[in-house]
């Protein structure tokens, strides 16, 4: 007899775009709900504060996390009315780290527009990520479920490590295969995985059944981190375009570049080397790069492992019960590795 997954996998594939507005479909009460919230909760009687926090805030982006979280409350059908708070203090607390990551990576452009940094100055952009951390653990703490706040709180911690790392390995070209798998556990998908395990939490989810949710959210945390580091590259078929290279130019030891050095000569070595943590670096030294990743087909095998992420987050829902809900986060993961074609 046919597992649950493979039901659904024999959906007809669907477009990306087309996983996403069913997924914002389904969630736009609570969504709505959300940015209410978002909004309110942003506001502060000094001025720079919403200032910043609008800025990034209102500059695009799906809010995928924390529309994770209202999807995963509505799985089980039991809400005790969190879901909202939990789904608004996931979008602060990701808005905040890119506040800092922004600053930590000397960033000029975010979601297409001035990085907070460069027109307010680091040290707003820095404070103002921490008043975000500030309202999302309020919020949490209103909520009244210490679990939940456990759940976030831990996140939270595992998130600053995780960048911490990353900094720490930047340019350093014994890094390896698995330390950036712990750095991408830790700086991406561990909030995923919170996102949905806390929106399990408010829908009334059994254990088992919050932990598959957990599962859910940290695999597709993974593939989605994965493929972001293969668009830094142009995607899965290295082309160059706007911005790309911005990790090689910051030094980030990516898993393309770590396969690449592990696989190539010394004067390919050398090539990456200079180019590796370069701001100066043009699409000269990108395209050489690019080549070498190409020889040794890096992009595709970093697509190879998001794709079994990706399918190991379609496997933690087999569990759950039947509901539009979870055909969509069936697809959701199909969403984040599309997005590299």
């Amino acid at each position: 007899m046919p597992t649950v997954v493979e039901n659904l996998a024999q959906r007809p594939a669907e477009d990306a775009a087309e996983v996403i507005d069913r997924l914002m479909a389904a969630t736009a009460d609570g969504m709505e709900a959300v940015n209410r919230l978002i909004l309110s909760r942003s506001d502060s009687p000094v001025d720079m504060v919403p200032e910043v926090a609008n800025h990034l805030l209102d500059a695009g982006g799906k809010r995928l996390r924390p529309m994770l979280t209202i999807a995963a409350a509505a799985l089980f059908g039991t809400s005790d009315g969190n879901a909202v708070r939990f789904a608004a203090a996931v979008e602060f607390m990701h808005n905040a780290t890119l506040l800092h990551d922004d600053v930590v990576d000397e960033s000029d452009m975010r979601r297409g527009r001035p990085a907070a940094r460069t027109i307010w100055g680091n040290q707003a952009s820095v404070l103002v990520g921490d008043f975000l951390l500030g309202q999302a653990f309020l919020m949490m703490v209103e909520s009244g479920d210490l679990g939940a706040l456990e759940v976030l709180s831990r996140a939270a911690a595992v998130i600053a490590e995780g960048e911490v790392f990353q900094l720490a390995k930047a340019g350093d070209l014994s890094t390896t295969a698995s330390d950036y798998e712990k750095i991408i556990h830790a700086k991406t998908a561990t909030l995923f995985e919170a996102a949905t395990e806390v929106g399990a939490m408010a829908g009334g989810a059994v254990p088992s059944a919050r932990r598959a949710l957990a599962d859910y959210g940290r695999e597709l945390g993974m593939a989605f981190q994965l493929v972001d580091d293969v668009l830094d590259y142009g995607g899965a078929r290295g082309a160059l375009g706007k911005n790309t290279g911005d990790d090689l130019r910051e030094g980030k030891m990516t898993l393309p570049v770590i396969l690449a050095i592990a696989a190539c000569t010394d004067a390919e070595r050398k090539t990456i080397q200079s180019a590796l943590g370069n701001p100066d670096s043009g699409e000269d030294d990108l395209a050489a790069v690019l080549a070498i990743f190409a020889r040794y087909g890096t992009l595709s095998e970093t697509m190879a492992k998001a794709e079994r992420h990706a399918e190991a987050a379609r496997r933690a829902l087999a569990e759950i019960p039947p509901s539009i809900e979870r055909d969509i986060l069936f697809s959701v993961p199909e969403f984040c590795t599309a997005r590299a074609y």
